[in-house]
């Protein structure tokens, strides 16, 4: 925990945060969040919010949303027992298949339901930002879905790395602009979606990928995600008659993992840990792991933590997984981190490689690059935590990672 972490009053945030406080009427998760934005955005964010107010939990709304997961994006996705993994690691794991859901992630979830969102507002066309590419391929199928036109901005690094999601795109009509500024990868794709916005504020919608950014988007993609954690929890009781003693996903941006561990804050007897990009190491511009290493600051219109240098200046981070490839992380997690009630570590690239061959050859399951970090954490908290057991969010598949693996994993072994 950071000295600023530290010094704030971790019970009373955790204890306004599981009596659903947050994020208050200013956009804030205790002193995280807000809406740090340009002017010209301020129109287009209040009437955001005030969709956000009127539709969001409005019960035809609901209604519609819920359809959609039931019947296109392929909901509730399964819960599987690894029995295979659980013998090799000696905990009782649990998978919450968000891989099975529609295009291959959980990133379906938030996409739909922001697609149907912006059309209730009178929005004519979105841009979104990508970089494992899944955001975009949702975004996109959302957009097909709905009869929206589509503009996806994703950083050149990621665009070579993630080629198979490239074309899929594409092929569902989107429009692909490769960003060749910044660190060219999801940092760079954000400020680029944020500058079409700009552009063209009230015709535009921005549908973001990830709980961050300004006031409203982090309650919003958490309430569109908590459908995640909210399954999960009642098949966990179904399968087990109770609740798992652990409760673990992978942390970039944050929303397969708030949406996970938002059912559970409030049941103190489970352990909620967030695993963050740990790259090549611990040195600033290694990894990605923002909770473990970052320092408060502003990012894409919003008070989080960050990983940046003395001067506050944003630094470049290394992930091998795209998605996870990012300096910044969601104002809740960093409420929660700062208050306590989830722990954040950091798994390394080869640690999370690791993992994922360990769950192909285990399970039958390939998991996405982001996932296999999870996965990794799951295992060391295994190894202290012998019989016990823990569910895994397994956040999408890793077909999408193929042309990484073929250059790391299977280029290793030969293959």
């Amino acid at each position: 925990m950071t000295a600023f972490a530290s010094g704030l009053d971790g019970p009373r945030l955790l204890a306004d945060s599981i009596a659903g406080k947050f994020p208050d009427s200013h956009g804030r998760f205790g002193p995280f969040g807000g809406r740090y934005v340009p002017e010209t955005l301020i129109p287009a964010l209040e009437r955001l919010e005030h969709g956000v107010r009127e539709h969001l939990h409005a019960r035809d709304f609901q209604a519609a949303f819920t359809r959609e997961l039931k019947t296109w994006v392929g909901r509730p996705t399964a819960l599987t027992f690894a029995g295979r993994l659980s013998e090799r690691w000696g905990a009782k794991v649990y998978l919450k298949r968000e891989d099975l859901a529609h295009t291959g992630a959980h990133k379906i979830n938030n996409a739909i339901g922001q697609a149907l969102l912006a059309k209730r507002i009178g929005a004519k066309r979105i841009v979104a930002e990508t970089g494992a590419g899944q955001h975009g391929v949702a975004s996109a199928a959302a957009c097909a879905r709905l009869g929206l036109p589509c503009t996806v901005y994703m950083g050149a690094v990621d665009m070579e790395r993630q080629a198979p999601n490239v074309g899929r795109m594409r092929l569902l009509g989107a429009e692909v602009v490769p960003v060749t500024t910044g660190d060219r990868t999801l940092r760079a794709a954000i400020d680029e979606s944020l500058r079409a916005w700009v552009s063209d504020p009230l015709d535009t919608y921005y549908l973001i990928g990830s709980a961050v950014g300004p006031h409203p988007y982090p309650y919003l993609v958490r309430e569109l995600q908590a459908v995640i954690g909210r399954e999960a929890r009642a098949q966990m009781i179904e399968a087990t008659g109770a609740l798992p003693d652990a409760v673990m996903a992978c942390v970039g941006g944050g929303s397969n993992s708030i949406g996970a561990f938002h059912a559970f804050v409030p049941d103190a007897a489970v352990e909620i840990i967030g695993i963050e990009a740990g790259g090549r190491g611990a040195g600033l511009g290694d990894n990605s792991a923002t909770l473990s290493f970052g320092r408060p600051g502003v990012l894409h219109g919003s008070f989080s933590m960050l990983l940046q240098d003395e001067d506050g200046q944003i630094q470049e981070t290394h992930s091998v997984s795209a998605g996870l490839d990012y300096p910044g992380v969601g104002p809740e997690h960093s409420l929660l981190h700062a208050a306590g009630r989830v722990e954040y570590q950091a798994v390394t690239d080869a640690e999370a490689l690791d993992a994922l061959k360990a769950c192909s050859e285990s399970e039958g399951i390939l998991p996405a690059i982001e996932s296999s970090h999870a996965l990794f954490g799951a295992s060391r908290w295994a190894a202290a935590n012998k019989g016990r057991t823990i569910l895994v969010c397994l956040s999408g598949r890793g077909d999408k990672d193929m042309p990484t693996l073929q250059s790391t994993l299977l280029a290793a072994e030969g293959k």
